[in-house]
C-alpha cells in the first residue's frame, strides 16, 4: 500500500513539474495562479501519501487470479473433500430448498464435545424439487485448522512455512444425521434453479480467488461497535457471503434465528511489519524475523505433555504477559499489542440477509 502511494505521489509531482514546464506561449498567466495550484497539489498529495493511521480498516482480505498448486510438504491428516464432485447445472423452473448446516467441529471425532463449547461448523445444503437429490456445499481447511492459524518453523527455511489454503467442497448428499444429532439442519430459504445456477457460477469464482483461510478476526475491544482491525476468512464467513450472493440474486430467506462461532484477537492498532522478503530476506531485519520465529516457535506440533504444558507457558507469557502477537495477513506480517482480554471464542447471531427487492427473484 505504501509503495502504492509513494508511486501515485511520484508520477504526480512528476505530472506538475511537467506541467509546470510546458506552459507555452501563456507563461505570464499561468504563473499568476501558479501559488494556489501548487498550494492545492500539495495538500491533495499529502493526502495520497497518507499515513499508518489514515490505513483503511479492517484490511481487505486479498484474492487471488488463481489457486495455486499446494506445496507437498503441506499433508493433512484428515482428507480434504474425500467425496467431492461437480456443482450440477439445475433447469432453471426447478425449486430449490436451502438448508442451514451447523454441527460441532470435529464431531466426527469427538461428537458433540465441542459444541457444549459452541465451536460450530457451518455449510449449507440444498435439494432440488424435480430429481429429490440433496447437495451440500462448506468450506474449510485444506490441512487442517493448526496448519491454517500458525506455520511451520522449517530448519532449512528462513521464513515461517505456511500451509493455510481454504477452498469449497461441494458433494452430492446431506448427512441428516451428522447435522441433526448435535447441531442444526433448519430450510431458510427456497430458490429457483436459475437462481442456483448463477450462484455456482459466482461459488466457483469466490473458491478460486480467496484461497487462503484466516482463523481471527482482530478488534480494538469486545463492546459493541468496536475497530474491527481484520476480518477472519472461514467456514462461517463463507455462508454469510453465499447467503448474501443468494439474496443479491432475489432470494427471500425466513425470519429465524442463525449464530456463528467467531475467534477474536484483542488489540491496539496494528503494524505492518512488512512481507516474507522484507523480514525474512538477505536484506531483511533479522532482530525482527527472530522475534517472529521465537513467537511461532511454542504452537508447533507436540509429541509429550511436558513439552505441551511448558509451550503454554511461553504462549501466555507472550501473549498476556508482554501482549504480543504476530499476525499472518494477505502474505505480510503484523504487530499486534494485545489488549484484554486478549482472547475470545463467541457465539453470536448475525442475521439472514434482505431480499435484494430490485430483483423478481423467484
Amino acid at each position: 500500500m505504501r509503495h502504492w502511494r509513494g508511486l501515485r505521489g511520484r508520477l504526480t509531482r512528476e505530472a506538475l513539474m511537467a506541467q509546470a514546464g510546458s506552459a507555452g506561449p501563456e507563461i505570464g498567466v499561468q504563473r499568476g495562479r501558479t501559488p494556489w495550484l501548487w498550494a492545492l497539489a500539495v495538500l491533495w498529495l499529502a493526502a495520497a501519501e497518507g499515513s499508518p493511521s489514515r490505513r483503511k480498516w479492517p484490511v481487505p482480505y486479498k484474492r487471488f487470479s488463481f489457486r495455486p498448486e499446494a506445496d507437498p510438504y503441506c499433508q493433512a491428516k484428515y482428507t480434504f473433500c474425500p467425496t467431492g464432485s461437480p456443482i450440477p447445472v439445475m433447469k432453471d423452473h426447478d425449486v430449490i430448498e436451502v438448508y442451514r448446516l451447523q454441527a460441532p467441529v470435529w464431531e466426527f471425532k469427538y461428537g458433540g464435545l465441542l459444541g457444549h463449547l459452541k465451536i460450530m461448523h457451518d455449510a449449507i445444503g440444498f435439494k432440488s424439487s424435480l430429481t429429490g437429490k440433496n447437495y451440500t456445499i462448506e468450506w474449510y481447511e485444506l490441512f487442517q485448522l493448526g496448519n491454517c492459524t500458525f506455520p511451520h518453523l522449517r530448519p532449512e527455511i528462513n521464513a515461517p512455512f505456511w500451509c493455510n489454503q481454504g477452498a469449497a467442497c461441494f458433494f452430492e448428499g446431506i448427512d441428516d444425521i451428522h447435522w441433526k444429532e448435535n447441531g442444526t439442519l433448519v430450510l431458510v430459504a427456497t430458490i429457483s434453479g436459475n437462481m442456483f445456477n448463477k450462484m455456482a457460477n459466482w461459488v466457483k469464482w469466490d473458491n478460486e480467488t480467496g484461497i487462503y483461510y484466516e482463523t481471527w478476526t482482530v478488534q480494538a475491544s469486545p463492546e459493541k461497535g468496536a475497530q474491527t482491525w481484520f476480518e477472519s476468512y472461514d467456514c462461517s464467513q463463507f455462508v454469510l457471503r453465499t447467503y448474501n450472493k443468494l439474496a443479491e440474486l432475489g432470494a427471500e430467506f425466513k425470519k429465524t434465528e442463525t449464530n456463528y462461532t467467531r475467534i477474536f484477537l484483542y488489540s491496539g492498532e496494528p503494524t505492518c511489519l512488512g512481507n516474507e522478503t522484507s523480514v525474512f530476506g538477505p536484506a531483511g531485519n533479522k532482530t525482527l524475523a527472530l522475534a517472529i520465529k521465537k513467537f511461532y516457535y511454542p504452537f508447533k506440533p507436540y509429541l509429550s505433555t511436558r513439552e505441551f504444558l511448558f509451550s503454554l507457558l511461553e504462549i501466555f507469557d507472550s501473549v498476556i504477559i508482554h501482549r504480543q502477537f504476530y499476525l499472518f495477513y494477505n502474505f505480510e506480517y503484523w504487530f499486534l499489542p494485545m489488549k484484554f482480554p486478549f482472547v475470545k471464542i463467541t457465539y453470536e447471531e448475525i442475521p439472514l440477509p434482505i431480499r435484494n427487492k430490485a430483483l423478481s427473484g423467484f
